[in-house]
């Protein structure tokens, strides 16, 4: 554990400072009224009261034992389970805040992705599917490096048609179309005008790249904390026992992470800074205990729905439209 902690201390080092940070040439185009109405709308209160999207993640209480049901994801018997903790986040990863058809506030996590408008959030496929193609957006905005009730660099509203979620989750479902549960979001510029890329920097985009990595940082906002949680791991394969979620995925053990949380990134270090892997979600919605968590794997499917989204090709949707 020594020596692995002394690699996540060189993987932050590595990327400390380096192209994730916003541009100094970033110049605002005036002053965005939508933003100043969502600006207005969360409120510090209706932040912290939001509900998480995925009801599901880290329900269960981990305890995995021996001769236990094989679709009952979790820590195996005697498995380390790297600790996660509170911090003021870093300014790549934030959190969606968006009303449901009740009107009940709801959140999920994401990460600013390197694009050429500098206008994309990638997330988890079970946060947005609610809200691609012509779906109200019903206050859908990105609020970068979230905590304490603060927004440091305003908010971000999602365009309309701005959600790409891949056809194959539709079709699917989010259990049988696991393996597709990854989202991009595409966004307008805060109250000032400032584009999200040049307002906080970006991540990589990382694909084709396996299953193993580490060390792997991960991120993500529960629903109702005052700050997100990061934790250091490593991922390895895991090939689904659950014929409902059938597929292979990458798997990791951090503690402590619940609902509000999918859709947040799983970093490794680069040269060239952070780059994403993965995102929380996939198998059983990104898992079912707080211990372990999943992702889609990133490969081809994924580099097409990035493509779509920096083209602006018209997004797929449900083909029900529903009140998620």
């Amino acid at each position: 554990m020594a020596r692995y902690a002394a690699v996540c201390a060189a993987a932050l080092l590595l990327c400390t400072g380096l192209s994730t940070t916003a541009s100094a040439d970033s110049i605002a185009a005036g002053p965005n009224p939508l933003a100043d109405q969502l600006d207005a709308y969360w409120t510090p209160a209706r932040m912290a009261a939001a509900l998480p999207a995925d009801l599901g993640k880290g329900t269960e209480p981990g305890t995995t034992a021996a001769g236990a049901s094989p679709a009952v994801d979790g820590p195996r018997p005697g498995e380390y389970i790297p600790p996660s903790w509170s911090f003021d986040g870093i300014p790549q990863a934030g959190t969606f805040f968006w009303t449901d058809a009740t009107g009940t506030g709801r959140t999920c996590s994401g990460s600013v992705v390197r694009s050429p408008g500098r206008d994309l959030v990638l997330s988890a496929g079970h946060c947005l599917k609610g809200y691609a193609g012509t779906s109200p957006k019903r206050h859908l905005a990105f609020v970068p490096q979230y905590h304490d009730a603060r927004k440091p660099f305003g908010i971000f509203p999602v365009r309309t048609d701005g959600v790409y979620v891949p056809p194959e989750y539709y079709d699917l479902g989010e259990h049988a179309g696991a393996e597709y549960d990854f989202a991009f979001a595409v966004t307008e510029p805060n109250q000032d005008g400032t584009r999200l890329e040049d307002a906080v920097g970006g991540v990589r985009l990382l694909t084709g790249t396996g299953y193993y990595h580490a060390p792997v940082r991960m991120i993500g906002y529960p629903a109702g904390a005052e700050k997100p949680l990061e934790c250091f791991g490593w991922t390895t394969r895991w090939d689904s026992d659950d014929p409902a979620d059938p597929g292979t995925f990458p798997r990791i053990a951090c503690d402590a992470f619940v609902g509000g949380t999918s859709g947040g990134p799983m970093l490794v270090p680069t040269p060239g800074g952070w780059a994403a892997i993965g995102v929380i979600g996939g198998y059983h919605t990104g898992g079912n205990t707080p211990q372990i968590s999943y992702s889609a794997y990133f490969g081809s499917a994924t580099q097409a729905l990035y493509r779509a989204a920096v083209t602006g090709a018209a997004p797929a949707g449900p083909r029900l439209t529903t009140g998620s």
